[in-house]
């Protein structure tokens, strides 16, 4: 049991959970909000990240990525702590339960959405399913060349924010790409520390992320511009939108987002860069409940 929560990851479900809680809350500062079909996100987030988790898990040891020259935590298939053929199975049960749970929340909260939104929102779900699986695992995962910024980007802020919203609101409002942009660019930045952790056994196995293809000093501006646009983005949409000084809470966390890109900046040796991956997701999280809680006082 020790051994499948600790392939679960459950220090990355915060960050998961961010773009629903932005979402929702963006929801509620309308007047629109449903405890039910936040209930129903929230389990279907929780349950497609730990897919990813394990199918991560999976795929990295299955394609010979997980080395002794990891810095990270040890994985479960890799270490044989887990069976690969036990991992899958978990896999295909986990996608299965993803399906379930979106599917029960997509069918309570478009009861009164136009007929084809069902379709078009199961669409997006199964692609959600597929993008967890094949990030690395399958025959070409996309993280290996590195289209994982891009794809947590999309689905941690676009589709997370704008899509839990609509789900409260049944209301497309395209202005919600600025803090959508925001949420997903700073889960940007804890992918960005991980593979800057793991730029040295990536490089040896051929695991080409943005880190591995800039370099270690590049690789380190790129973090600071995904910090730096992430905040700009939020703060032009609540100027855009301001409708008193209490919408300005989120200002709070940008000390920790500053001190996170020093760190990255200042430590040389990978093992000291893993905690900063659990302060960058939980400042991530401080920072959405407090642009919520702003929003909706």
């Amino acid at each position: 049991m020790k051994s499948w929560i600790e392939a679960a990851r459950p220090r990355t479900l915060p960050l998961a959970l961010s773009c629903i809680l932005m979402g929702s809350f963006l929801a509620a500062s309308t007047g629109t909000f449903s405890w039910t079909v936040a209930a129903l996100s929230v389990i279907t987030t929780i349950l497609l990240q730990v897919l990813s988790n394990f199918a991560n898990d999976y795929g990295d040891a299955v394609n010979g990525k997980d080395t002794e020259l990891r810095e990270g935590p040890i994985r479960a298939v890799h270490s044989g702590a887990i069976p690969a053929s036990a991992m899958l199975k978990a896999i295909i049960a986990f996608s299965i339960l993803a399906l379930i749970s979106g599917i029960s929340l997509l069918t309570i909260a478009l009861q009164d959405a136009p007929a084809n939104t069902f379709w078009v929102f199961l669409g997006i779900g199964i692609s959600c399913i597929i993008a967890a699986i094949t990030y690395t695992a399958g025959k070409r995962p996309y993280g290996y060349v590195g289209l994982g910024d891009l794809s947590v980007l999309i689905f941690f802020g676009w589709v997370g924010v704008i899509g839990s919203s609509y789900l409260h609101t049944l209301v497309w409002n395209w202005d919600l790409i600025l803090p959508a942009t925001s949420c997903g660019l700073f889960a940007v930045g804890v992918l960005n520390i991980n593979n800057i952790r793991d730029i040295e056994s990536d490089k040896a196995t051929g695991k080409n992320s943005i880190p591995v293809r800039l370099g270690r000093e590049k690789a380190i501006l790129y973090h600071w511009t995904i910090l730096i646009v992430g905040m700009l983005c939020v703060l032009v949409y609540t100027l855009q939108h301001f409708s008193g000084y209490t919408s300005l809470l989120f200002l709070l966390s940008f000390p920790l987002f500053i001190r996170n890109g020093l760190a990255i900046s200042r430590l040389k040796k990978a093992s000291e860069l893993d905690p900063y991956l659990k302060q960058m997701a939980l400042s991530t999280l401080l920072f959405v409940i407090l642009f919520g809680l702003g929003i909706v006082l």
